[in-house]
């Protein structure tokens, strides 16, 4: 059956109506990342699951699915949480929060990768993004830990956040089930020393080396 973007976009709108933007209780033990890449129309995924506070690293998995869906900017979720969400269910103990690298809520539909895994889930995830896809900010200190919100259409969809002092910042979003808040919170918690949270890097390092 041949993609549909009008039938994709309208999609993503239903889910997005599921989407929670508030904490569910209790602090979370583990976090995941996942991060998928391409490779010969496949989509390779890993994913890895690290214990709050420390990072470590608990457990690890991949999953490689057929990438049949076309690349349209603000429905790639659909090319890539298949993958993303086979690696996610090979981990051996469900995470109690998903980073995911790509947008939750800072989206034209208010749907990225973030929000699609999390909703599918029913677990509490966050979009780290590397660039904006929609929305804009203002000034935003140098500062490791500044914030500025990103706003589109006089909506606040996500934050721009510094993780590291002087270096570029990523752009946080809800997926599911979490607040903006303490998605800041998590993502920096889970970037100690580099810009990307060591989730986001572990999970990349794992998809390139099959």
């Amino acid at each position: 059956m041949s993609f549909s973007e009008a039938k994709a976009e309208a999609r993503q709108r239903e889910m997005a109506a599921r989407v929670v933007c508030e904490d569910r209780p209790g602090a979370p033990a583990t976090v995941a990342g996942i991060d998928v890449l391409y490779a010969g129309g496949r989509a390779r995924a890993g994913a890895v699951l690290l214990r709050l506070p420390d990072l470590a690293l608990l457990d690890q998995a991949e999953a490689e699915e057929d990438a049949p869906e076309p690349y349209v900017p603000g429905l790639f979720s659909f090319r890539e949480a298949p993958a993303a969400l086979a690696a996610l269910g090979r981990l051996r103990a469900r995470p109690d929060v998903i980073l995911c690298d790509g947008h939750g809520r800072a989206h034209p539909r208010r749907f990225g990768l973030a929000c699609h895994v999390g909703v599918e889930t029913d677990t509490p995830t966050v979009g780290v993004a590397k660039s904006i896809l929609c929305g804009a900010h203002g000034p935003l200190g140098d500062e490791r830990g500044a914030t500025a919100p990103l706003i589109d259409a006089g909506e606040t969809i996500g934050l721009a956040l510094r993780t590291q002092t002087g270096v570029k910042p990523v752009y946080v979003s809800v997926g599911h089930a979490v607040s903006l808040a303490t998605a800041a919170r998590l993502v920096l918690a889970c970037a100690p020393t580099y810009r990307l949270p060591e989730t986001t890097r572990l999970a990349d390092r794992l998809s390139r080396a099959g």
